[in-house]
């Protein structure tokens, strides 16, 4: 009896979706996760891309092959995301795990400035500012992308999640949306403030941030200098990851910072492999039900952290 017809089977099968997934952390969560036996969605905005990611893991095998699935995914295309929510509802009836992995940088970034700042392979000694801009077009794609792309995942799928016996929702973020990083005063004070802390809020912020960067005038109104739209968004899905724990106190829901991992996004100058990034993502995945005390909270690695 093949999985889609044994109904026992499905209602005891775990389920997930990685977003961002066909390289990097995303794909190696969804090797370690699809190892551990769930059923896995691996996502991608180019199918092809996608396809080749799951063919090179299945060839690996690490897994049961039906452990791992393609869906096109494009979470700035509220379409795409809607015909995935369909996909697995048909398919799966549920979903049990949510990894909200799709990201990026909001910079451009000099190569060749790059290659000539690097001490062999060593980040310390790279001052991003000379060879990096924030042009506006890529700051409004990583607030699109990073903030509302997770947004739209969760208000979309939380209908399927609450189907779950143990629904999850983990979002990799990073330390650079720690509330320290936000410098600017009123916006912090905003984000610090749990109890009154509110979508509307968080999307004041990010407009006035917006408008503030178009018009070049981030460091006249005390934003960050650098990384300005990634830190951003970043503050922003925290804040909202302590917004929706609350709202849905029987799901798990928190966020994350694998540490600064190795991957296309920093030019592979990180200090920790995808192997190990992932695995803390997986291990907060996978969280005991009686976890659920840790829900709302941000974890740097395997660390309970401060926002």
């Amino acid at each position: 009896m093949s999985i889609e017809e044994d109904s026992d089977f499905l209602a005891t099968r775990r389920y997930a979706i990685v977003t961002g997934s066909n390289k990097g952390i995303g794909l190696e969560v969804c090797r370690q996760l699809a190892s551990k036996g769930v059923l896995v969605v691996l996502t991608a905005r180019d199918e092809k891309k996608g396809k080749e990611a799951v063919k090179t893991l299945k060839d690996c095998n690490f897994f049961q092959h039906e452990n791992l699935v393609f869906h096109q995914l494009d979470v700035l295309d509220p379409y795409s995301i809607s015909s995935l929510v369909d996909f697995v509802k048909t398919k799966y009836r549920k979903l049990d795990i949510l990894v909200n992995n799709a990201g990026v940088l909001g910079l451009s970034v000099n190569m060749e400035a790059l290659e000539a700042s690097t001490n062999g392979d060593d980040s310390r000694f790279i001052k991003w500012e000379d060879v990096s801009t924030q042009p506006y077009d890529l700051g409004e794609e990583c607030i699109q992308t990073n903030y509302y792309g997770a947004k739209r995942m969760i208000e979309a799928f939380t209908p399927l999640l609450s189907l779950s016996d143990s629904p999850r929702i983990v979002n990799v973020s990073s330390s650079s949306g720690k509330l320290k990083f936000v410098i600017n005063e009123w916006a912090r004070n905003i984000l610090s403030d749990a109890k009154a802390l509110s979508e509307k809020r968080i999307g004041e912020i990010l407009e006035v941030f917006l408008r503030d960067l178009k018009e070049n005038s981030l460091e006249a109104n005390n934003w960050p200098s650098f990384l300005s739209a990634y830190t951003l968004s970043k503050a922003a899905m925290n804040g909202y990851t302590r917004l929706i724990a609350k709202k849905n106190p029987s799901f798990m829901i928190n966020c994350i910072c694998p540490g600064y991992v190795k991957t296309d996004l920093n030019h592979f100058l990180g200090h920790l492999n995808v192997e190990e990034g992932a695995h803390s993502v997986v291990r907060l995945v996978l969280l005991p039900t009686g976890g659920l005390r840790h829900s709302g909270v941000f974890f740097y690695r395997e660390e309970i952290s401060s926002f």
